[in-house]
């Protein structure tokens, strides 16, 4: 199978590497550095495909697409793939609301997995698989981040992906389901202090569960991200300010890039709780850095990775397949999680019934 992976960052380039130990990869980006960076294991093309209709000269290619770009890329990718015809595996974390896209993937006949990443993407697949097992869910609790080790002043916090995208979670409403209702929050009018497996953060609502909205049932859920104490304060000092707004937005990235750009290890952290009556199923993930690769690439890459190899396989269904589809399936869930676990990503369950 020929695959090309949009997109040469740290998370393109670790599922690029782990996909041409089976398949024959390409890997297009236009910063030449990051393609250079990947030696002489894939097949590099250096092009702007911020044009859809370069995108579909691009991915006509290859029998598959695994989309790695910045969530602004990421629905003109999805409509490639479908004038292009061809499967996709995406990690994009695109704004807009995928659903709308599931007629026009359907008659392409090709498979789309979308947000097939750490969160969404994995969250969702534990929510899927307790929805199989409890049949209805009372309540879904997510609370997940990329945080470094060991966060430094001013701003107590480390870019591990698009700095465009991490200012998004503080500007895009975060969507939740509470008592049956979907309501909107403004993200950072809610910061918590919450303590998770010994680590003292913060957390505030994002807008993560995304396609389970319209898929799970669930009379509460909702998800929060998290972050080392004194960042969020900051953040909210900055949007309160206008430093966020349309107009100064690039200028405000130029200059807190820099104050959460420095070297030192990263890790990931998520807990997931679901209810039904009094039956809890309570996942909890933590990993780090190895290596060269941040545990943010890990966990999203090797995720995406695992589904890449399970759509090859044939064990995906045709349309467009939300991660927690395949959470409600144990071999595609299974699959998934083991082979996270063969990596050192500390994957945990357990279950409570009354």
């Amino acid at each position: 199978m020929r695959v090309v992976v949009l997109g040469a960052g740290r998370v393109g380039s670790l599922i690029a590497r782990e996909l041409s130990k089976l398949f024959e990869v390409t890997v297009v980006d236009l910063d030449k550095r990051k393609l250079e960076a990947l030696g002489r294991e894939v097949a590099t093309l250096s092009m702007d495909v911020s044009s859809e209709d370069k995108l579909v000269e691009v991915v006509r290619g290859y029998e598959l697409v695994v989309d790695a770009l910045p969530g602004s890329l990421g629905l003109r990718v999805l409509r490639a793939c479908v004038r292009g015809r061809k499967d996709l595996v995406d990690v994009s974390f695109m704004p807009e609301e995928v659903l709308t896209m599931k007629e026009d993937v359907f008659s392409a006949g090709i498979t789309a997995v979308v947000d097939a990443g750490f969160a969404p993407g994995l969250s969702n697949m534990m929510v899927g698989r307790a929805l199989a097992d409890f049949g209805y869910l009372d309540s879904v609790e997510i609370n997940v981040g990329g945080l470094p080790k060991t966060p430094k002043p001013p701003l107590y916090h480390m870019v591990l992906f698009s700095v465009r995208d991490l200012i998004d979670e503080y500007l895009r409403p975060a969507r939740m389901i509470r008592e049956g209702r979907l309501v909107y929050l403004d993200p950072l009018s809610v910061v918590e202090k919450v303590s998770i497996t010994g680590f003292e953060l913060e957390r505030f609502p994002t807008d993560g569960l995304r396609t389970m909205l319209s898929t799970v049932g669930a009379r509460n859920m909702v998800e929060y991200t998290l972050r080392w104490p004194g960042h969020l304060e900051r953040m909210r000092v900055l949007k309160e300010l206008g430093f966020f707004s349309k107009d100064n937005l690039e200028r405000t990235i130029q200059t807190i890039a820099p104050h959460m750009t420095y070297e030192g290890e990263d890790m990931s952290l998520m807990e997931v709780v679901i209810r039904y009556g009094n039956k809890e199923v309570r996942y909890l993930l933590y990993d780090e850095a190895v290596g060269g690769d941040t545990s943010m690439a890990r966990v999203t890459g090797y995720t995406a990775t695992y589904i890449a190899h399970l759509l090859a396989r044939g064990k995906v269904e045709r349309g467009l397949i939300p991660p927690e589809h395949l959470g409600t399936r144990q071999d595609t869930f299974n699959y998934v999680v083991e082979n996270l676990r063969s990596r050192g990503v500390r994957i945990e369950q357990k279950v409570t019934y009354p």
